[in-house]
């Protein structure tokens, strides 16, 4: 018998840990093979590939994001190769499976919850008796009628799932890999659906470190941590990060999902240890509405999360990604509109604008005619308007969802956006709301954008308010071009003064003993012609340098030419470090 596990990632650059993990389950019965594939790959590829393989049972991991392309490579499978066993799991199939085998004749079997041990006792069913009534967590076909079977048993000791990172694996070479210590989650979010299963369990640390060593050896990109709130335990939590600390990894990033309100002092000061770079924290605020926190159920302290999330910010260390829920009940516009500007004022590195989706099985869903939710019926079933916000507004929510992703979560246009927010408007809403307006305007909502295309529109909407200070703001855009694009290619409406000067002047500036000494020393042993391609010198009518350290309140004394010089890295945390040598120059 040959079983194919596989998947449709959302993107190539994904690796499934779930197959991985019935594969690992498993391996003692019989040799499982997996592929993936992506919901961008062309329809007739993927069927190809898996026809290929020739398996008697293909079994497919069900997402949200790959179900409907999942299903049609199902029915196309089911013409062609009638034969094979259509097995399908994960949480897009483990809530209404029956209706699913009604609907779709070409699946034969589903797999309702946690896969591991139903998948084990399917597949020794199968190849010892196909009796499949005995095994727990299966909706199955037989005789024209379709039987499902008591819940499956979940893994009690998850030390039990052999690890599926033992085995060389070429594949998750600079991919990110999705990895959990534990299952479950201690809080109840109704519309979550870690909500539905009560309590967490662990995987040991000695098996957490072995896995994750694993890893580092074999160069993931990053390790994404799937636990629902991974310093649910702090001692383990710490644990964990203070081995993958002491292994020092080059150019691997960790992401863990943390609940802020639960970081205590000693982890603050634990955590501001770590390399830049390292670690990278997602952080679920979704509202700062109290009584919406209390209808869906979430338990959090915002008051503390923002010292949190400001004190992690002042370490400079650690990438935040706080995110936000359009459409929670309770939730009107101007209601999101202060709470996006609360989650603003921490000034975290990303702000993740999502809309809410009523899962299949999740509490929030079933109390949809309470708060009014208006939604289809198919994946993502993202909510589309409710009692509390209209449809108009949410379609311009998800503008500003847009505009923040392109202008704010790249960083690319830091300190001018950061000037216009604390000069020009009462709050940072209010300048995506004026933004999105311009932009809808022009038209520009309607096609993409490259990265110097974006510079060059928010420059046309600076020039079209007619701001006082447009000569600063100019400024302001030159250092984040230059700071964020090493090429000497400077786009033309970027104003730029003493270009010819610091051309015929570069070698003899940064052959200055002093400079060297004082502010490259890691670059002193380098021949100069080395140095200049890693660094920029540029001329500013302000020091901009102190004009932000200033909060953006420009004073006289900063209104002066200074010279920047910008050391570009590889460093993805610090993609850029600058420094003012106008001394150096002037004397």
């Amino acid at each position: 018998m040959k079983v194919l596990l596989t998947t449709l990632n959302s993107k190539f650059i994904h690796s499934s840990l779930s197959i991985r993990y019935l594969k690992s389950y498993c391996k003692d019965l019989l040799d499982i093979n997996l592929t993936e594939f992506t919901i961008n790959q062309n329809m007739d590829y993927i069927i190809g590939e898996i026809y290929k393989e020739k398996a008697d049972i293909v079994g497919f991991s069900t997402y949200i994001w790959n179900r409907d392309e999942t299903l049609k490579v199902c029915e196309a499978l089911k013409i062609v190769a009638p034969h094979i066993k259509i097995l399908l799991g994960g949480p897009e199939v483990s809530f209404d499976s029956q209706d699913l085998m009604e609907k779709y004749p070409f699946i034969d079997f589903i797999i309702a919850g946690e896969g591991e041990i139903p998948f084990r006792e399917f597949l020794k069913t199968t190849i010892e008796d196909g009796d499949y009534s005995k095994v727990n967590g299966l909706i199955y076909r037989e005789g024209g009628n379709i039987y499902k079977n008591p819940p499956g048993k979940m893994v009690k000791n998850l030390d039990e799932i052999p690890s599926p990172y033992m085995e060389d694996d070429d594949t998750l070479k600079n991919k990110i890999v999705y990895y959990e210590s534990s299952r479950g989650c201690p809080f109840n979010c109704r519309f979550c659906l870690s909500s539905t299963i009560k309590g967490v369990r662990y995987f040991s640390l000695d098996r957490v470190k072995e896995d994750l060593e694993k890893l580092i050896n074999r160069k993931v990109m990053q390790v994404k941590f799937v636990d629902r709130t991974f310093n649910a335990n702090k001692k383990f939590a710490m644990e964990i990060m203070k081995f993958i600390m002491d292994k020092d990894p080059e150019n691997i990033n960790f992401h863990f999902e943390v609940t802020a309100h639960l970081v205590d002092d000693e982890m603050l000061e634990f955590i501001k240890q770590a390399k830049p770079g390292l670690f990278q924290f997602e952080i679920g605020v979704q509202s700062t509405n109290q009584k919406t926190l209390e209808a869906v159920g979430r338990t959090t302290d915002f008051e503390r999360l923002r010292q949190v999330s400001k004190k992690i910010k002042s370490f400079g260390n650690i990438h935040q990604h706080l995110d936000l829920i359009a459409g929670l009940p309770y939730e009107g516009y101007e209601s999101f509109k202060k709470s996006f500007n609360d989650v603003y004022e921490i000034g975290p590195e990303k702000i993740q604008l999502g809309f809410l989706k009523l899962l299949k099985g999740s509490a929030l869903r079933k109390d949809k005619d309470k708060y009014g939710f208006k939604f289809l019926d198919i994946p993502p079933y993202e909510v589309l308007e409710t009692n509390y916000i209209n449809y108009g507004e949410m379609l311009k929510l998800k503008g500003i969802e847009d505009l923040v992703e392109k202008y704010y979560n790249e960083g690319y246009f830091k300190r001018t956006i950061e000037y216009l927010i604390e000069n020009e408007y009462t709050s940072a809403f209010d300048f995506f709301e004026v933004f999105l307006e311009f932009w809808e305007e022009k038209g520009y909502h309607k096609i993409n954008h490259g990265r110097l295309r974006l510079y060059e529109i928010l420059w046309e909407f600076i020039e079209d308010k007619k701001f006082d200070n447009e000569g600063i703001i100019g400024e302001l855009m030159k250092y984040d071009f230059i700071f964020n694009n090493p090429s000497p290619n400077i786009p033309k409406f970027i104003n730029r003064i003493d270009v010819e000067f610091i051309q015929n002047n570069k070698h003899e500036i940064l052959k200055d003993e002093r400079l060297l000494n004082e502010i490259l020393p890691h670059l002193k042993d380098m021949t100069t012609k080395k140095i200049i391609r890693r660094v920029h010198i540029e001329t500013f009518k302000i020091n901009v340098l102190k004009l932000v350290k200033n909060n953006y309140n420009l004073k006289e004394e900063l209104i002066r030419p200074t010279y920047l010089l910008f050391e570009y890295t590889s460093n993805s945390q610090q993609r850029c470090r600058t420094y003012d040598i106008t001394k150096y120059i002037k004397e």
